[in-house]
């Protein structure tokens, strides 16, 4: 859900940020008069290449299990080692994957056509025994899969076949097949998760997938490298690079001059002070691409201050969007009304009906300090200090919180800034005790699945993960249990719809924005996807030579 990244912004624009006055208050997802020109994919590459070194800009993975992968930097590399029974594409789409076809006969079983001739690393062959067991893991408390709640609607999963499995629900599920193209579907050897036990995903305990790339060798602290795998079943897809190595640079000025130097050769997530340093370098070409990502203000606890909608409401007055995509994401990224970007349902059958509910919810605003101030002195809760965590080097948002900061000030409000370093501000998400202390967090994070309902229940339903502030609106869980329960697409959306309108209201969340991906390639590479789909993606059995540099 979330991942810090650095964005170095001058003191001039900074500046800007906290003089700005009202601007275009605009309806939604509009895009910055600067914005980048956005594209899916870049030019498709032929050229063999003997290694490439990439970047994690968010840090080392603390785990590589696909059912414990839950941020950034280790979805990065999973997605390239671990396949999914189904595919996600760069447009967002849905294709084959190791299931080869799917069939529902009835609301409530969903039967999976493996494909047949896969086999994993060390040779072995992959079965319907593999999908069971690995399906099944990620349900049982010892496992910690960040997917366990995909199998709440779950009945039974059982092998109907060497190459067929069966899913029984005890009633329908529309994100159940969805969550197959992610961590969740991804297909581990059996025999070889058994024996690692809770080292699997480690560094000692590796890995044993199907994936283009195979797990070579984890330095902690260093890297970790990949190599080609010679017989992956999709020969579409056998990557041309025979060697991957990952190297873990968060700082944003270190990154910038490996980047300009050759010695890392690309990056996703790199931020908007790094885009604009190689932007006019001959290096290489920074591409910006569509984004399910989201960035927002959220509290962490019951008693936090932010859990009073009037204090909410007026912490997103102090806050002057359209000057905070300029200076801070420098064009790239476009102003929300909801922490959920509509990108995540373009594809969806009831897209229309999805674009039509959110451009029926009330504007963005622009800022109003004197607005601001009435709500803060109307506000049920007499706490007026927020304690707000972010990532210790993320300037970025460091950027934003001292905006507002100084905004808040002038309403009434203290904020202090709390930095946490890397792994602490990633493991607050799952871990209670390090949100002691804190009322409310920066989110840099993302929707991984393409259905809206997916993330709006992290946040809303009372047992959810990220539910921290026990937010109980009975209406909002109904509508949102009842959007996952139908299978039809355009019902689905309208009991969504109804939801979203309510939780907007009074869910302790202040949406920022939606930053578009940012991606540098060096140009000895080439046809790595540009949009944010990369996440669940076999994005770098794509990377090819493109006969500009040494290879």
């Amino acid at each position: 859900m979330q991942a810090p990244r650095t964005t170095v912004t001058t003191a001039g624009a900074l500046c800007v940020l906290l003089t700005a006055g009202a601007c275009s208050s605009g309806g939604g997802t509009e895009e910055a008069p600067n914005a980048p020109k956005l594209t899916t994919t870049t030019p498709a590459a032929s050229g063999s290449l003997d290694h490439v070194t990439w970047n994690l800009p968010t840090g080392e993975p603390t785990t590589l299990d696909p059912a414990r992968v839950g941020d950034y930097a280790p979805s990065t590399v999973e997605a390239n080692l671990c396949d999914p029974l189904l595919r996600q594409k760069a447009d967002y789409s849905i294709s084959p994957g190791l299931a080869t076809a799917w069939d529902q006969p009835d609301d409530t079983t969903l039967i999976l056509n493996l494909r047949k001739g896969v086999k994993f690393w060390n040779g072995h062959p992959m079965t319907a025994d593999d999908v069971v067991a690995g399906l099944r893991r990620q349900g049982r408390p010892a496992t910690r899969s960040v997917n366990v709640s995909l199998l709440a609607h779950v009945e039974s999963i059982t092998a109907t076949g060497p190459h067929q499995v069966t899913v029984r629900f005890k009633k329908p599920d529309v994100l159940f097949l969805k969550a197959l193209a992610g961590g969740f579907g991804a297909v581990n050897e059996a025999a070889y998760v058994k024996k690692a036990g809770r080292s699997y995903g480690s560094a000692k305990g590796g890995l044993m997938c199907t994936g283009p790339f195979k797990l070579n060798r984890w330095k902690p602290g260093e890297s970790i490298s990949a190599e080609r795998n010679p017989a992956y079943w999709d020969t579409s897809l056998r990557p041309k690079a025979k060697k991957l190595t990952f190297k873990f640079i968060t700082d944003g000025s270190t990154l910038t001059s490996a980047l300009l130097s050759g010695q890392i050769d690309g990056s996703y997530e790199i931020s908007s002070a790094t885009a604009r340093a190689l932007g006019s370098s001959d290096a290489g070409t920074v591409y910006y691409g569509p984004s399910a990502q989201t960035n927002f203000l959220t509290a962490t606890s019951p008693d936090s201050p932010l859990t009073d909608p009037k204090i909410a409401r007026a912490l997103s007055l102090v806050v002057d969007r359209d000057v905070l995509i300029r200076s801070v994401y420098n064009g790239a990224a476009q102003k929300t009304k909801t922490f959920v970007p509509p990108l995540v349902w373009r594809n969806s059958e009831a897209a229309d009906i999805y674009n039509k509910a959110y451009k029926a919810l009330p504007a963005v605003s622009g800022p109003d300090l004197e607005g601001a101030k009435k709500l803060v002195q109307q506000a049920g809760s007499k706490k007026r200090t927020l304690a707000i965590a972010m990532a210790a080097g993320d300037q970025q948002s460091q950027q934003i919180l001292t905006f507002l900061q100084a905004g808040a000030k002038k309403i009434g409000l203290d904020i202090r800034i709390k930095q946490l370093q890397p792994t602490q501000m990633s493991g607050l998400f799952y871990d209670p005790s390090l949100r002691k202390g804190l009322d409310a967090t920066m989110v840099l994070g993302y929707v991984e699945l393409p259905d809206p309902g997916s993330y709006a229940q992290l946040m809303t339903d009372p047992k959810a993960l990220f539910n921290w502030t026990d937010y109980r609106n009975p209406e909002v869980t109904s509508l949102l249990a009842r959007a996952q329960t139908t299978l039809e697409p355009k019902k689905s959306a309208r009991l969504f719809n109804r939801a979203q309108a309510l939780y907007t209201k009074d869910l302790p969340v202040v949406p920022l924005v939606s930053p578009y991906e940012r991606m540098f390639l060096n140009k000895r590479l080439s046809g790595a996807p540009a949009s944010f789909a990369y996440i669940r993606m076999p994005w770098a059995a794509q990377l090819g030579g493109t006969g500009k540099g040494s290879s």
